[in-house]
Parts: C-alpha cells; sequence; structure tokens
C-alpha cells in the first residue's frame, strides 16, 4: 500500500507542514508580486533572456528546484527517518523500467503531437535550431529538468500524498489536495496570463491523472516517468514566447496564443487513454479502494 509506506517513518503534523508551507509560501508571494507588476510575465522573461540567454535564465528557472529536490529528500532521510524508497513506491525497491515505460510512452507521445501538427500547420512555427546553443540545451536540460520534475512528484504525488493521507484516513482527500495545489503551483505561469484561468483545467487534470497512476500503481514512478518527459521534450521540441520555457529549441511556436482543443484533449482523452494503457500493463484492480479506501497502518504491518 503506497500511501502506508508513511508510517515506515517518524510522524508528526509539524514534520509535515514545514517544507510543503515553505514551498505554498513561495508560490503565493510570487504570484502576489505577478499581480502587482505593471509588466506581463512574458514581457519580464523576455528581458531576462535578452539580457543572459535563454539557457543562463533555464538554469536560473530549474536550478532551485533541483535544490530543493535534495533538500526534500534530506529532509525525509533525516527528520522522518524514512527511506527514499519508501517514499517513491511500496515496492521493494523502485522499478526503473516503469519510469522508463511511461518516460518513453509520453515522450513518443508528445513528439508526435509537436511534429504532426508542425507539418499540419507550417505557419505557427518558425525552424529555430542552432547546433551549439541546442547542445547546451540538451546538457542543462538532462541534467536539470529531471531533478526539477522529480522535486514537484516527491513533494506532492511523494510527500504530501503520504502525510495528507495518513492524517485524513482515506485516499480520495490526498488525492483532490495534491492535484488542485498542484496545478494552483502553475498560476503565475505566462501561460495563465495569456490564455486566462481556463488553463488551469489542463493543470489541476494533469494533477489528477498523475495522483490517480500513482495510486492505482501503489508508487510514483509512472509519474515520475510521464512528468519528466513532459518538460523534457516541451524543453527541447517547442516552446514560445509567452510559455514558462523558453528555450533554444527546434521549434518556435509564433502563433496566436489561444484556448483551445490542444488544453482539453490531454486531460479528457489522451490521460484517460494512457491511464487505461497502463491499467492493462500492469493489471489494476480494486479501483474505489486504491483511489477512495481507507488508509490503515494495520495493512501494511500484515504487507511487511
Amino acid at each position: 500500500m503506497y500511501i502506508e509506506q508513511g508510517y515506515r517513518g517518524q510522524l508528526g503534523l509539524w514534520k509535515y507542514l514545514v517544507i510543503p508551507t515553505g514551498f505554498i509560501g513561495i508560490i503565493i508571494i510570487n504570484y502576489i508580486a505577478v499581480l502587482n507588476t505593471p509588466q506581463s510575465t512574458d514581457e519580464i522573461m523576455q528581458v531576462m533572456v535578452d539580457k543572459i540567454g535563454s539557457n543562463l535564465v533555464l538554469i536560473t528557472m530549474l536550478l532551485p528546484l533541483a535544490i530543493a529536490l535534495f533538500i526534500l529528500l534530506v529532509w525525509v532521510k533525516l527528520i522522518h527517518q524514512q527511506s527514499i524508497t519508501s517514499l517513491t513506491t511500496s515496492r521493494k525497491k523502485i522499478d526503473w523500467k516503469r519510469i522508463l515505460f511511461s518516460f518513453v510512452l509520453w515522450g513518443a507521445i508528445t513528439a508526435f503531437f509537436v511534429v504532426l501538427d508542425y507539418y499540419l500547420n507550417p505557419e505557427n512555427y518558425i525552424w529555430n535550431f542552432d547546433l551549439v546553443p541546442f547542445l547546451s540545451l540538451v546538457v542543462i536540460a538532462i541534467l536539470l529538468v529531471p531533478l526539477q520534475t522529480s522535486f514537484e512528484e516527491y513533494l506532492f504525488r511523494g510527500y504530501m500524498m503520504q502525510g495528507i493521507g495518513i492524517f485524513a484516513k482515506n485516499r480520495w482527500v490526498p488525492l483532490v489536495v495534491t492535484s488542485v495545489l498542484f496545478g494552483l503551483m502553475h498560476i503565475a505561469n505566462p501561460e495563465v496570463e495569456k490564455l486566462g484561468y481556463g488553463i488551469m483545467i489542463y493543470y489541476i487534470g494533469t494533477g489528477f491523472f498523475l495522483g490517480i497512476i500513482t495510486l492505482m500503481d501503489e508508487g510514483m514512478e509512472l509519474a515520475l516517468g510521464f512528468h519528466a518527459a513532459n518538460n523534457l521534450v516541451t524543453v527541447l521540441l517547442v516552446t514560445a514566447t509567452w510559455t514558462a520555457f523558453q528555450t533554444e529549441s527546434v521549434l518556435k511556436d509564433v502563433s496566436t496564443p489561444k484556448l483551445g482543443y490542444d488544453v482539453f484533449v490531454p486531460v479528457f482523452i489522451i490521460f484517460p487513454i494512457l491511464v487505461f494503457i497502463f491499467s492493462k500493463k500492469y493489471n489494476w484492480n480494486r479501483w474505489k479502494y486504491r483511489l477512495t479506501g481507507e488508509v490503515e497502518k494495520s495493512k501494511l504491518e500484515l504487507k511487511s
């Protein structure tokens, strides 16, 4: 049982509040700053890119979250005295094949849709490939993007999922809370400013998708692979001047930003299909219990 793995560490409400409260506080402060800044977020980003270059801007965005990952893992080890394996999965060891499968599957799907849209709507893109800056981008992305995405997964689908689940004594409360908070984390992104709050459907929907596959699979591995692929392919293949990531990607999206089908199709069509694929591959069962059932320490003790 995944959420019950939290019982393997030292519990305590204050222990679970420190890091999430600090991170959420930073998000709130950042959002308030964005609301009170006369310049738009994408204009501020463009000024930074012009001054220090897109690769350095990317490092300044990713490095704090990469450092935060190590802070979180050290906190879990020292303060909760819990193993990283039990924070990651209910299995005896982390299943790297699951991570790789999810990474390759979603990476291939994302790349396919980018290439398809490029050929169907070439007027929406410009070819941006420049070998030397791109190679630098590849190194930066490979080193930092998986750390950034892993921090978000370990915080929301790992640490908070287990902590909230243990104190709420059920699975549906942590699923709802972590999914909504994960979506709200993106509220200061330039995409929200350009497309409106309707795009929060995508961010919160993605949170629910990642939460569902974590609970159904009794571990974070699939979510870790998906999230890393999603951000890595985006950073390398296609970015725009109005998105959070502005990089030396192969393509630049120059279309007029609008809230369209590409926001809703993943949430209501593609993600359910992925859940179906995962469920068949990994023989998921007891859906109601795994998503909404009670969290009981006794279940962990019986399994140990």
